[in-house]
């Protein structure tokens, strides 16, 4: 019954957005509340529903492997968001390993097309910088590039939307510089700066930074930026 006075009063269905990827994107240390925040801040951003289901630890090999990926390919979304490449480098592991030419650039088109095929549209999310510094204030290159790289390939041959973060986030470490990125850094355990996870005002503001990228990037892409 409630359903039917729904339709009755021409009340539009929330589109809906899954976020995929590993620790910097979930939850507890990621940017995906912030996005939200963000998202459902904007005009019209109660059209919208964010469901994270992002996981920590989780690598493009390992989030397949472990089953996670298939909730999102049935959760009904319009578009998925996928980020992937902190837990694909060297020393993770056997069990998340990728190449960043071969096999991780497999597993990012094989994410896209599986996302086509289930209806969504698909938006490949580069992975947010590591906020380590050199002396002159400059985020120093690590094992993240060549990923980033790959997905900045994949988008461009799958005729995609891309959220490049990583060249974003590391313009905007640079920008604050050291004090200031550092205000984003999460706290570890033995209370040292945790430079890859995010503390709540890095969630906000790198939240923030996907969710106009949304609205300026993807929905342009998608045709329908303004309605």
């Amino acid at each position: 019954m409630v359903v039917a006075a729904v339709a009755l009063h021409g009340a539009e269905p929330k589109i809906k957005i899954v976020l995929v990827g590993d620790s910097t994107v979930a939850e507890g240390g990621g940017w995906g509340p912030g996005f939200r925040a963000a998202l459902l801040g904007q005009k019209q951003g109660d059209r919208y529903e964010v469901v994270n289901l992002a996981l920590n630890g989780r690598s493009s090999k390992s989030f397949r492997d472990e089953g996670a990926w298939a909730p999102a390919l049935t959760a009904g979304a319009k578009y998925i968001f996928i980020q992937f490449g902190h837990n694909d480098g060297p020393g993770k592991g056997a069990d998340r390993e990728t190449n960043p030419q071969t096999s991780f650039h497999a597993n990012m088109s094989q994410y896209v097309e599986e996302a086509r095929a289930a209806g969504a549209i698909p938006v490949l999310v580069t992975s947010i910088v590591r906020r380590n510094l050199t002396a002159d204030g400059r985020v120093k290159v690590d094992t993240l590039a060549p990923y980033a790289e790959e997905v900045r390939r994949v988008a461009a041959e799958e005729q995609v939307p891309l959220i490049d973060l990583y060249a974003l986030t590391r313009a905007q470490c640079e920008g604050l510089g050291p004090a200031g990125c550092g205000e984003f850094n999460a706290k570890a355990a033995d209370g040292s700066a945790d430079t890859t996870h995010l503390s709540a005002k890095g969630q906000a503001e790198i939240g923030a930074i996907v969710a106009r990228k949304f609205a300026t990037s993807v929905l342009a892409w998608d045709g329908v930026a303004g309605k």
